[in-house]
């Protein structure tokens, strides 16, 4: 992952895109949940749990 810094920009812009990109791309949920560890079943609820989300977000739009 890239931030390019032109020379307007100072360090807090540059460090609010990065953060900005590295949230996009789910890095920041990633390492947190790899802080500890996770038992198996705890890893399914959670699967399950986001394919729930998953399918509720695809549907928010249609109408019946």
């Amino acid at each position: 992952m890239e931030i390019a810094v032109n020379g307007r920009s100072n360090l807090e812009m540059a460090i609010r895109s990065l953060r900005k990109k590295a949230q996009r791309e789910g890095l920041i949920k990633e390492a947190r949940r790899r802080q500890a560890y996770e038992k198996p079943s705890e890893k399914k609820k959670r699967v399950l749990k986001d394919n729930i989300a998953r399918r509720r977000r695809g549907r928010k739009g249609e109408i019946f």
